[in-house]
């Protein structure tokens, strides 16, 4: 082990504990974070429209502060967007967060000064707790590869806007500018597929210890690597390859094609990074559960998701108030001056004293055509059980209901682009069918009660979700297949 990573390893035991102690306290953490919010909302445009004088506790914010979402919150981002200083959050964000998803057009998000130490020093908190639990800091040793979106910053308006993950690369820590990769001129290329090829050339002949980013992007690079360097897995390009880190989507149905293409299994973090905060980071190695962030700009509200979410929903619950395994939608109030925020993404939780959660969905991605509700933890979990009875490896998919066939009942039409598919489809729309009834007992009452009949799978073309992606401008490394809908406008032009 060298000196270098003899003290890294020092540093992640002194960060990680305090990062623990406070976590142990999830009520006090937050309730400091509330009165630091509070203080710095109250003389903003937005405080006084609110009365935020007069708000001190997490009920007395309910009543305030309504949720919104972004369309509800745009009238005073556009006055941000324009240079009016004091509106969100004191003063002028530093930075405008260009988004964008499936259901609406570009979001600009602010990023203040206060705000931009969430995003990196929670992913570097990350790094840390890996190396303490793990016990190895050798990944500091070599060059670390991170598939992010361009550092180009559109500078025509009167804030800098572009990509969170551009504008991350933008704050990089000295100390890991000479292991980091790409280079900047590559990562600032605009073509997602030129890019890939220039990281490629750039990164197939060093020893690279730590690859990040989304998996369907990094299985793009790891195929483009080795049909390049003839290698017959990644392990024999970079044979000390010792983390993947990666985040935004579950990786259970990318993970069989991308051991088959690493050449065996390696060690991952995964990450709950979004453009709003940095929410949670996996912090223990082969445990469910992303620890929240509690002490660094975000104070959460928690809206069971039985109750529906939005305007005029209650009742929004604090830290003090929530339960394992319930349904959650997440609710901001950050310093960078968002206030009663509906991020869109759907939680619960799996410890309390630290809290840990895991990711299940999408509050507007979900499968209700009949009234099912199936979630995205559902059909990534039934797609788990049903790859572990009929192998196969599977590239991406998506679920779309077929209301009008032209023949027999309404079913749910699964369109799946298989790397390997299985020797027998029909029984692997069969297995997945029944773990989907295990798992959604609404949809198993539809296929029992003959309102539905077991669901179909449309096996597509290689590149079809890539193809489908470019046409529709999210051709980069930040964006991501939407795995349901309640209709059928994700699945149109797929293969």
């Amino acid at each position: 082990m060298s000196f270098r990573s003899n003290i890294a390893k020092a540093y992640a035991r002194l960060v990680t504990r305090s990062v623990m102690k406070r976590a142990l306290d999830p009520v006090g953490a937050q309730g400091t974070v509330l009165k630091v919010l509070l203080a710095g909302g109250r003389n903003t445009a937005f405080g006084k429209d609110h009365r935020l004088e007069q708000v001190n506790t997490h009920g007395e914010l309910q009543q305030a502060v309504p949720l919104r979402d972004y369309e509800a919150l745009r009238p005073y981002i556009e006055r941000v967007a324009v240079g009016e200083a004091d509106v969100l959050w004191p003063g002028r964000p530093i930075y405008l967060c260009k988004t964008s998803g499936t259901t609406s057009g570009a979001k600009y998000i602010p990023i203040t000064k206060q705000s931009l130490p969430n995003h990196i020093d929670s992913a570097r908190r990350a790094l840390l707790a890996h190396m303490v639990h793990s016990g190895n800091a050798d990944l500091v040793d070599g060059k670390m590869i991170f598939l992010q979106g361009s550092p180009v910053l559109d500078r025509s308006g009167a804030i800098p806007s572009g990509r969170l993950s551009g504008i991350v690369a933008n704050h990089v820590p000295g100390y890991l500018l000479q292991n980091r990769m790409p280079s900047l001129a590559t990562n600032s290329i605009p073509d997602w597929e030129t890019k890939v090829e220039a990281i490629v050339t750039e990164t197939m002949d060093q020893d690279m210890r730590l690859i990040s980013g989304i998996p369907a992007w990094v299985q793009m690079y790891f195929e483009r690597l080795l049909a390049r360097t003839g290698k017959a897995n990644v392990y024999e390009v970079f044979p000390n390859l010792s983390l993947f880190v990666y985040g935004g989507v579950n990786y259970a149905p990318y993970r069989s094609r991308m051991e088959t293409l690493i050449g065996g299994t390696v060690p991952s973090v995964e990450l709950f990074p979004a453009s709003e905060g940095f929410i949670a980071y996996q912090d223990k190695c082969n445990e469910d559960g992303l620890l929240l962030v509690l002490d660094n700009g975000i104070y959460y509200g928690f809206l069971p998701v039985l109750q529906g979410s939005g305007p005029g929903s209650h009742k929004v619950l604090s830290m003090a108030e929530v339960q394992l395994d319930v349904q959650y939608a997440l609710v901001l109030y950050t310093n960078a001056g968002l206030w009663g925020y509906e991020i869109g993404d759907t939680i619960k939780f799996v410890s309390l004293s630290p809290p840990r959660i895991v990711v299940t969905g999408r509050t507007k991605h979900f499968t209700s055509a009949f009234g099912e509700h199936v979630i995205a933890e559902e059909v990534e979990g039934a797609l788990k059980d049903a790859m572990s009875e009929v192998p196969c490896q599977v590239t991406e998919f998506t679920v779309a209901p077929e209301l009008a066939p032209n023949e027999g009942l309404p079913y749910h039409e699964w369109h799946i682009e298989f790397a390997a598919p299985p020797a027998d489809m029909a029984l692997l729309a069969t297995r997945l069918d029944e773990a989907l009834q295990k798992r959604n007992p609404y949809y198993k009452d539809l296929i029992t009660g003959k309102v539905l009949r077991p669901l179909l799978i449309k096996a597509l073309a290689r590149g079809s979700f890539a193809a489908w992606m470019k046409a529709r401008g999210m051709n980069d490394a930040q964006s991501k297949v939407p795995r349901l809908a309640n209709d059928r406008r994700y699945v149109e032009g797929l293969g």
